[in-house]
C-alpha cells in the first residue's frame, strides 16, 4: 500500500560530543529518549521501530509498544541504523526518520508531517523552520534502495541533496527543530 508509513526512531549514536549517553540526559523531568518517544503518534504509523544500542532504551521502546531493534555496530555509523530501522518497517510504503535528541518536537508536528506526506506519498517531506529543513524527514518507498546504498555516516541528507525538487517541507517553530549535541546545548534549553 503506497500510503502506509513506518517511523524509525534513531537512538543508537555513541553522543561523543555529548561525553556520555545523551538519550537519558534530563529536561524537564524526562528523559531525551522519553521525549522522543512522546512525540511520536503511534496512531499515524503501520510500525514505529526505535533502532538503539542501549538496553534501557530498548525497554522504554518496549513499554510505549513501538519495536526495539537492537545496532550492535553503533559505530559503523547512522548508515547502519537507517538499515536496521528500514528492514523493521516490513514494507511500508514511507519511512518517516525521527532523531532522538529535539527534546522540543512536538507531537501534532509529527503528526502534520506524516499527513502532509499522505496527501503527496511521492514527495520527500520534511519539517522546516524559516524554509530551513530540519528532522524529521519522510521518505517514500522508492528512495529505499538509495537509503540501504548509504555507507558509514553518511545519512538521508546525501539522498535529499539528490532529490531537491522531490522536497516539501512544513513550517515548524525554530524551538521544535532545537537538536542536543551538547551539555551546553542542554544548559541553554533548560534555560
Amino acid at each position: 500500500m503506497a500510503q502506509t508509513l513506518g517511523c524509525v526512531v534513531m537512538a543508537a549514536g555513541n553522543a561523543r560530543r555529548f561525553g556520555e549517553n545523551k538519550l537519558a540526559a534530563g529536561l524537564g523531568g524526562r528523559s531525551l529518549i522519553r521525549r522522543a518517544l512522546e512525540a511520536v503518534p503511534g496512531e499515524e504509523f503501520e510500525a514505529v521501530a526505535v533502532v538503539t544500542q542501549y538496553p534501557e532504551v530498548m525497554d522504554l521502546a518496549e513499554a510505549f509498544r513501538f519495536r526495539a531493534v537492537r545496532n550492535e555496530h553503533p559505530d559503523w555509523g547512522i548508515s547502519r541504523t537507517i538499515r536496521l530501522g528500514l528492514e523493521a518497517l516490513d514494507g511500508c510504503g514511507g519511512a518517516m526518520f525521527l532523531v532522538s535528541d529535539q527534546p522540543l518536537l512536538r507531537r501534532e508536528s509529527v503528526r502534520a508531517l506524516a499527513r502532509l506526506w499522505r496527501s503527496r506519498p511521492d514527495k520527500i517531506a520534511a519539517l522546516a523552520h524559516g524554509g530551513v529543513r530540519g528532522n524529521p524527514c519522510v521518505f517514500p518507498a522508492r528512495l529505499f534502495p538509495e537509503l540501504l546504498e548509504l555507507r558509514e555516516d553518511h545519512g538521508g541528507n546525501t539522498v535529499i541533496r539528490r532529490h531537491e525538487e522531490d522536497l516539501i517541507l512544513l513550517e515548524v517553530p525554530e524551538q521544535e527543530l532545537t537538536d542536543v549535541d551538547t551539555p551546553e546545548a542542554l544548559r541553554k534549553l533548560k534555560k
